[in-house]
């Protein structure tokens, strides 16, 4: 990875995922100590694709003048850019925890792929050079009332400006809000989905890692100058995100892509708007190490109503609900692509009822099709077993570092209480080892 010096990082405010420290461009040369000036008005020329269709129409223009308060532009495009719009709050402020979130959560590959444009988009200059200094010194290791009509209607405009600067930036373009933390290696998570999704060859326009309001919606930044003009046309009419969905329709992409579990988290208490409260969460959202590949999952174990198996296994607040089990009696999850396991975690219980009092987890290889029709595995191996409804295991693969392709959670006594499995979460790493086979 080439090491950038002091000089290269961006400001509206544009942080370069490589450094987290930021000087100034200004007027075409680098002042490295030289304080920011009570106003700012200096311009910064925008990086935009020549080849976007968009750009080279003749089409109504979106003519911004923007004020760089730190940072350059990259040289080369990036895998990802990331938005955020901030503006001055009544309460507190969360615009540097989500940063350092950003960076913490992203390993030094992932951070050299993507930039970060932060638009600090409130009316009080000093407020604006304040949040500005404050950035520079982030270091390496880190039907409404009129009012609130106003309100979404200028947001609806920084969004569009915000996304206008960014088209070209990177390959793709992330929406956040300046108060939300991230999943670890976020970036990897949505380069994996993303190669998913375009091996589907489906049209698709907004691919969404949170469920809430504008955070974590993926866009091709081909799209971004007619996303900036769509929201700058009917910036009045309604919120941002209502305004983003509606996009996606026009470019034929019918219903929501979500993946689970979000990669992003809502953590604001104190709203951009009047100070007010907000306490939103995304239940998908989950910080921890673990995320599940594909599987299909069965179980012998008598379900009840539609809590079905693959809730346990799948992010969200679903779970397994199943009858008395007996001795014997598992919960199966076949991967579609063998895998190696390097942690598992497993929760039973609710409140402390419906534990799975005695099991043992195993993972296992070579799928084979049982006489029940299911997918199994021919030969399983234990790995540990339950204690108190829970089991935890890391660094699986310094153990067991052949591929696996199942993993069940077998009984071994049965017992009369029901039994909750909450979650069923597995981290993996790609395997370049084959199967275990028996000498």
């Amino acid at each position: 990875m080439r090491r950038h010096s002091k000089k290269n990082v961006l400001a509206v405010v544009l942080l370069v995922g490589v450094l987290y420290f930021l000087n100034f461009l200004i007027a075409g040369r680098i002042i490295s100590h030289e304080p920011i000036p009570n106003e700012l008005t200096f311009q910064g020329e925008r990086l935009v694709s020549k080849e976007s269709w968009v750009e080279r129409g003749d089409y109504l223009p979106l003519n911004v003048t923007y004020q760089v308060l730190a940072g350059a532009p990259s040289p080369q495009q990036r895998y990802l850019s990331v938005g955020l719009s901030s503006v001055k709050r009544k309460k507190g402020s969360y615009l540097i925890p989500t940063l350092k979130s950003l960076f913490l959560q992203s390993s030094p590959e992932e951070r050299s792929s993507m930039v970060v444009v932060v638009l600090l988009a409130d009316f009080d200059v000093s407020w604006r050079v304040t949040t500005a200094v404050e950035i520079k010194s982030l270091k390496r290791n880190y039907n409404d009332a009129p009012e609130r009509v106003l309100f979404r209607s200028k947001q609806n405009l920084d969004y569009s400006f915000l996304i206008h600067y960014s088209a070209g930036l990177g390959k793709y373009y992330l929406q956040l809000e300046d108060d939300v933390s991230s999943a670890k290696n976020f970036l990897s998570t949505i380069r994996k989905r993303v190669e998913e999704q375009e091996a589907k060859k489906t049209t698709w326009a907004m691919l969404e890692f949170s469920v809430l309001g504008y955070i974590g919606k993926l866009y091709k930044s081909a799209h971004l100058p007619l996303l900036a003009r769509f929201l700058f046309l009917f910036y009045q009419e309604m919120p941002c995100d209502w305004l983003m969905s509606r996009f996606r329709d026009l470019l034929t992409q019918k219903e929501p892509i979500i993946f689970k579990p979000s990669l992003f988290q809502h953590m604001g208490t104190y709203s951009s708007f009047q100070g007010t409260y907000n306490k939103l969460k995304d239940k998908n959202f989950e910080e921890g190490l673990y995320s599940n590949p594909s599987a299909e999952v069965y179980s012998d174990m008598s379900t009840y109503k539609k809590h079905f198996p693959k809730l346990a296994w799948d992010a969200g607040e679903g779970f397994f609900w199943g009858r008395s089990p007996e001795n014997g009696t598992y919960l199966t999850a076949v991967f579609t692509e063998p895998t190696v396991v390097m942690g598992i975690f497993v929760e039973t219980g609710s409140e402390g009822k419906d534990l799975l009092e005695s099991a043992q987890v195993e993972i296992g290889h070579d799928v084979i099709t049982t006489e029940k029709g299911e997918k199994s595995c021919k030969e399983f191996q234990s790995v540990g077993t339950l204690g108190n409804g829970r089991f935890e295991k890391l660094e699986m693969d310094k153990l067991y570092s052949f591929s696996s392709s199942c993993l069940r959670i077998k009984v071994t006594a049965g017992q009369k209480e029901w039994v909750i499995i909450k979650k069923i979460r597995i981290s993996t790493k790609p395997s370049t080892i084959p199967h275990q086979t028996k000498e």
